[in-house]
C-alpha cells in the first residue's frame, strides 16, 4: 500500500514527461519503470523514478526551473545604476517566463556590466567565453604585485600564482577556467594575508616591548632615554615608509651626537680623577714637608737650648735657615701646582656641564619632527603633561587647537611630496612667528598640528586661531614661481582636569571635522 502511494505520488509528479514523444507509449514505459524499482530494489522515490524512465525511455526529461530561487536572488542583487536596473527587470521577465535562454544572456550582461565601457547588455546572440585581453593582463599585473608583501613562508600561494599568471598570458582564456583559478588564488590568498598581517602585528609588539624596556632601564641615562621614546613614537600606528625613514635618518645623526658627546664626557671625567689624584697627592706631599719641617725646628730648638757656646749655636742656625727655605720653596711651586689644578678642575667642570647640555640637547632632538622641528608625539605628551599640571597649579585656563591643511594632498599630486614638505615647514615658520612664545606647536601627524594654548579661555583661543589664517593669506608660499595660498581647517577646546589631555584632544579634532564639513578654512569651538 505504502508503495502504490508512492508511486501515484510520483507518477503525478513527472506527469509532464510522460507527454513526451517515444516509442513506446506512456504506460508501457511506466510499467517497465516500475518492474526495474522492484527488480533492482530501489526506493520508490522521485529521483529514482525519473532516472529509470529516463533510462526505458531513452528521452532526458527538462531540468525544473528555479524559480523560488532566482526570486530570492533577484531581490538582494544590486540595482543603483540605469544599468543595473534594466537588467534587473529583465531578469524578473526571465523568471516569470521560465526562460533559460533569456536568463543566461541577462547574467552574462550584468556580469559585464563593469568591463565593457557602456553598461549594455549583450545581444541574445552573443556569447562571452573568453576573458577580454585587457582585464586578463591588469590581472596577471595585480597578481605579480600582490607577491612581494607576502613573503615567502608560503610556497603554496606562490605557485597558485605563477600558474594564474601564466594562463591569463595565455592567447585564450576561458572564463570558467579563470574564474575557478581566481577562486583558489584569494582562498590561499586570504590565509597568507591573515599570517602577513599577525606577524607585522607580533614583531611591532616586539619591537615596542623592547623599546619601553631600554626607556624603563634607562632614567639615569638621559641621552638614551631620548633614544629610546623617539623609537616608542616612531613605531605608534599607523607606520608609513616616509615616517619611518625621517625618523631613521634623524636618530642616526642624534645617535653619532650622542656617542660624541659621550665619548668627550667619559675623557673629561677621566681627566678631573686624574686631577683630584695628584690633587690629593700634593696635599699628601705638603702634610709631610710640612711634618718634615717642624720636626727639624723641634730638634733644632732643644739643641740650642742645650748649647752653652756661640758656635754651638750658629751650625743650628744655618740648618733652621736651610729647612725654613726648604719649606718657602717647596710651599710655593706646591702652591703653584695647586693653583694649576684649580684651574685645570674647573674647566674640567666646566667642560663636564657642557657636554651634559649638548647630550640634552641631542636628547631632545629625538622629540622633535625631524622635517618641521615641532614637536612630536612624545614632545606633545610631554608638553601637555607640563602645561596641565601648571594649568592646575595656577589656576588657570588651557586651551588646544587641533588644525589640518586644506586639500594638502592637492598640492602633493600637483607638485609632489617635496613641495608638500616646504608648505608644511612654511606653515609652522609663520605659526612660530605669529603666536606667543608660550604657544607650543606640535605636528600630530600627516598634514595635521596641535596648539598648546597656555593661559587661554576657549573663545580667546578660536579668535588666535583666526589671526593665524588671517597671516596665512598674507604670506603666500611660493614654489617655482606659483604663488599657494595655504589654509587649515581648525577645532578648538578647552582642556577640563588634570587627565583632560586626550579628550580635549578629541574634541579638538571633532571640531575640526565640521570646520572642514562647513567649507574649510574655518574655525570651530568645540
Amino acid at each position: 500500500m505504502k508503495l502504490r502511494s508512492v508511486t501515484l505520488r510520483t507518477l503525478c509528479i513527472f506527469l509532464p514527461i510522460l507527454q513526451m514523444d517515444s516509442a513506446k507509449s506512456p504506460s508501457e514505459v511506466a510499467r517497465e519503470t516500475l518492474k526495474l524499482l522492484a527488480a533492482r530494489r530501489l526506493s520508490p522515490t522521485p529521483d529514482n523514478y525519473q532516472a529509470l524512465y529516463e533510462e526505458v525511455s531513452g528521452v532526458r526529461a527538462a531540468p525544473n526551473f528555479p524559480t523560488a530561487q532566482l526570486r530570492h536572488i533577484l531581490h538582494v542583487m544590486p540595482g543603483q545604476t540605469p544599468g543595473q536596473k534594466r537588467l534587473l527587470g529583465q531578469l524578473e521577465n526571465a523568471v516569470a517566463q521560465q526562460d533559460w535562454s533569456m536568463l543566461k544572456n541577462v547574467l552574462v550582461g550584468y556580469a559585464n556590466l563593469g568591463l565593457s565601457p557602456v553598461a549594455t547588455p549583450p545581444p541574445a546572440s552573443v556569447s562571452i567565453t573568453q576573458l577580454p585581453t585587457t582585464l586578463a593582463q591588469n590581472l596577471a599585473r595585480l597578481v605579480s604585485n600582490t607577491l612581494p608583501a607576502l613573503g615567502e613562508d608560503d610556497p603554496r600561494v606562490h605557485e597558485l600564482a605563477a600558474q594564474l599568471c601564466a594562463f591569463l598570458r595565455e592567447p585564450e582564456r576561458p572564463i570558467a577556467t579563470a574564474e575557478l583559478m581566481l577562486s583558489d588564488f584569494s582562498y590561499r590568498l586570504s590565509f597568507a594575508a591573515e599570517d602577513q598581517a599577525a606577524i607585522r602585528q607580533g614583531l611591532l609588539g616586539l619591537l615596542r616591548l623592547v623599546f619601553e624596556n631600554i626607556a624603563a632601564l634607562s632614567i639615569d641615562e638621559p641621552w638614551l632615554h631620548g633614544q629610546a621614546e623617539a623609537l616608542l613614537a616612531a613605531s605608534t600606528p599607523p607606520l608609513t615608509l616616509r615616517r619611518l625613514d625621517d625618523v631613521h635618518k634623524r636618530l642616526k645623526d642624534v645617535i653619532f651626537k650622542q656617542s660624541e658627546a659621550k665619548d668627550r664626557t667619559v675623557q673629561a671625567q677621566t681627566q678631573m680623577r686624574e686631577l683630584l689624584a695628584t690633587f690629593i697627592e700634593r696635599l699628601a706631599q705638603m702634610d709631610e714637608s710640612s711634618s718634615t719641617y717642624n720636626e727639624t725646628m723641634e730638634r733644632c730648638a732643644e739643641r740650642i737650648g742645650r748649647a752653652t757656646q756661640l758656635q754651638d749655636i750658629m751650625p743650628l742656625l744655618e740648618e733652621v735657615m736651610a729647612a725654613t727655605r726648604a719649606m718657602a720653596l717647596n710651599s710655593h711651586v706646591t702652591r703653584s701646582e695647586l693653583q694649576d689644578l684649580r684651574e685645570r678642575t674647573e674647566a674640567t667642570h666646566a667642560e663636564i656641564t657642557q657636554l651634559r647640555r649638548d647630550l640634552d640637547h641631542a636628547s631632545a632632538q629625538a622629540r622633535h619632527d625631524p622635517l618641521t622641528g615641532a614637536l612630536n608625539r612624545k614632545g606633545l605628551d610631554e608638553a601637555m603633561e607640563r602645561e596641565i599640571a601648571r594649568a592646575f597649579r595656577l589656576d588657570t585656563p588651557l586651551c588646544v587647537a587641533l588644525l589640518d591643511v586644506d586639500n594638502f594632498k592637492a598640492i602633493n599630486d600637483r607638485l609632489g611630496h617635496a613641495a608638500g614638505d616646504e608648505a608644511l615647514m612654511h606653515l609652522v615658520r609663520v605659526t612660530r612667528e605669529v603666536m606667543r612664545p608660550q604657544d607650543q606647536l606640535a605636528r600630530h601627524g600627516g598634514e595635521e598640528f596641535v596648539l598648546i594654548l597656555p593661559n587661554t579661555q576657549l573663545a580667546d583661543g578660536v579668535k588666535a586661531m583666526e589671526r593665524l589664517q588671517r597671516e596665512l593669506t598674507k604670506r603666500y608660499f611660493l614654489k617655482e614661481q606659483e604663488r599657494l595660498l595655504i589654509t587649515f581647517s581648525a577645532g578648538v577646546a578647552q582642556v577640563e582636569g588634570k587627565n583632560g589631555s586626550a579628550d580635549a584632544i578629541r574634541r579638538a579634532d571633532e571640531g575640526m571635522y565640521l570646520a572642514k564639513r562647513s567649507g574649510k578654512n574655518r574655525v570651530v569651538a568645540a
